[in-house]
């Protein structure tokens, strides 16, 4: 099955939204490569980058589940190669 690289940048407004997200990401853990999380304390948020290798539909569910969350936002950066 061919797999994309992609990072999935994620803002989190809503605090009583995070476990929902943590679940989310458990689900597709088989796909993630590494993530990184930053809260910035200074406006109640926190950033976070999401790195993966899975097939489009997968990165594609990924992020929309992310991104219908409560007080959360999700885009999603592809890299331009396939699988070799």
């Amino acid at each position: 099955m061919e797999t994309r690289v992609a990072v999935i940048g994620i803002i989190v407004e809503n605090k009583d939204s995070v476990q929902e997200l943590n679940a989310i990401l458990h689900e597709y853990g088989e796909y993630i490569i590494g993530r990184m999380g930053v809260p910035y304390r200074a406006r109640g948020i926190s950033v976070i980058s999401v790195a993966v290798d899975a097939p489009q539909t997968a990165i594609s569910a990924l992020s929309g589940k992310i991104g219908s969350l409560a007080g959360v936002s999700a885009k999603t950066a592809y890299s331009k190669l396939g699988n070799e």
